[in-house]
């Protein structure tokens, strides 16, 4: 399969996790929100106890007083922890970069930069990096190869991806097919990414692994998140922590990640 064939079928199949617009019109609110809190959370958890692949393989190409380009920073889960010289967010979201640059600033990161905006739109104003790390956004671009053409572009030496193995909303499809009945697909995957990476000429390697940190505290936190993905009434909350239930869905079960890396030699 050619390159443009890989990625022509991962638009498709991210095309098809497309929530229908039936649906989304009866949606108390927007199905695509995130919590600045929840990712806030998981960035403490790794900044208390810095581990994983994606971890290790950045930190061993940093170099001293070296610098972490970020895409999709979010709260800074995938850069914070490095605790770099010099620290490039890239994010859409605000109040997630706002929440970054306060605990980069907690943490003693040298120089921090914000760049709001969506990748690769914001590229050519954004500096290049040592290290570029980018952490659970590939799920949601569907140009996936100009996206990974500017990650290696701004890197110096090494680009560290970290995403799951699977859709990262695959574990709501017992859910929608209960309230909605709607199948959801089982594609693409991290394989798709990977193959596509190396489609590319990128000489890449991958480690999966076990997230070191759960998704929800309680099953009150994860219905609520549950109502507003499948588009619910907030009120019908218990009713979807009753349905998690009998379906022996909770606790879920710990996430898989992969890890994905390729040196750039620059």
């Amino acid at each position: 399969m050619s390159l443009d064939e890989r990625a022509a079928r991962w638009r498709a199949d991210l095309t098809s996790w497309g929530i229908p617009d039936e649906i989304v019109a009866k949606a108390p609110a927007s199905p695509w929100t995130h919590h600045v809190a929840r990712f806030a959370r998981r960035t403490d958890t790794l900044l208390a106890a810095p581990q994983g692949p994606t971890y290790e393989r950045a930190r061993e190409a940093l170099p001293e007083e070296g610098s972490v380009l970020d895409v999709g920073a979010g709260t800074g889960a995938g850069s914070l922890p490095l605790r770099p010289a010099t620290l490039i967010a890239v994010d859409e979201n605000r109040a997630m970069l706002d929440a970054l640059a306060k605990r980069g600033r907690e943490v003693g990161c040298g120089t921090i930069r914000l760049v709001e905006g969506r990748w690769p739109d914001v590229a050519e104003r954004t500096p290049a990096a040592d290290v570029v790390v980018c952490a659970h956004v590939v799920f949601n671009v569907p140009d996936l190869v100009p996206f990974l053409a500017a990650l290696d572009a701004h890197a110096r030496r090494r680009v560290v991806l970290e995403l799951p193995l699977v859709h990262p909303m695959s574990w709501l499809n017992p859910l929608w097919e209960h309230f909605h009945g709607l199948t959801r697909p089982d594609r693409p995957t991290s394989d798709d990414v990977l193959s596509i990476v190396r489609e590319m000429g990128f000489v890449a390697e991958s480690e999966a692994h076990t997230a070191p940190d759960a998704p929800f505290e309680s099953i009150e936190e994860m219905s609520a998140g549950a109502c507003r993905r499948l588009c619910l009434d907030p009120a019908r909350a218990p009713e979807v922590a009753r349905v998690v239930e009998e379906f022996g869905l909770w606790p879920l079960p710990p996430r898989r990640f992969v890890t994905i890396w390729w040196d750039t030699g620059k």
